[in-house]
């Protein structure tokens, strides 16, 4: 086992739900709660880190060399999406993930004990919409969403088939780690 392999990760989630949201937990809460739930994400972000950190999954692995990591990651509705978008992004019309990295390529840590990533929105609203027009569960598509939005976080950028096919790939390897539970994902 390598030394990277052997690593304990700490990772500071700051997760959020919008108060639409919680309206919505509320009255799906026997379906869909576990994606809804903080220690869901903290074990989900910590496994994805640690596979990025030891299968040098992103551009700039390299500067992850630490052991403490923090993001924050918000479900929220289209039209807080649709805000945060236009704001930050000059882009009309609201989407299903958006990403805030801090880091890039180029971002030296120095003696920074631990590394932050950024924030990163999902829309639960898109996410729902998709689930039924995909034919899958909400819980994949938030899932989905999260884990597209996360490397987003790390770098990954898709300007090309060939780039975004990478992407996806990586993708399906990284949900393929939570060992998700079938019954868990139910349609809503």
């Amino acid at each position: 086992m390598s030394e990277e392999s052997k690593r304990t990760m700490k990772v500071d989630l700051v997760f959020k739900l919008s108060q639409s949201v919680q309206k919505f937990k509320d009255s799906n809460i026997s379906k869909s709660s576990f994606v809804f739930d903080f220690s869901f994400w903290k074990d989900a972000f910590t496994k994805w880190i640690t596979c990025v950190i030891t299968e040098k999954g992103s551009k700039f692995y390299k500067n992850l060399k630490k052991n403490s990591f923090s993001l924050s990651f918000e479900i929220i509705n289209d039209s807080e999406i649709e805000k945060l978008n236009k704001k930050w992004l000059n882009k009309a019309g609201s989407t299903d993930v958006l990403s805030f990295p801090i880091v890039d390529e180029d971002y030296h840590f120095g003696d920074l004990d631990f590394v932050e990533l950024g924030d990163l929105f999902v829309s639960y609203e898109k996410a729902l919409s998709q689930s039924l027009e995909q034919n899958h569960s909400f819980q994949a598509e938030i899932i989905w969403l999260a884990s597209h939005g996360f490397l987003h976080l790390l770098g990954w950028e898709h300007h090309n088939e060939r780039e975004l096919m990478e992407m996806l790939d990586f993708q399906h390897y990284l949900i393929s780690i939570l060992d998700l539970d079938k019954e868990r994902l139910v349609k809503i």
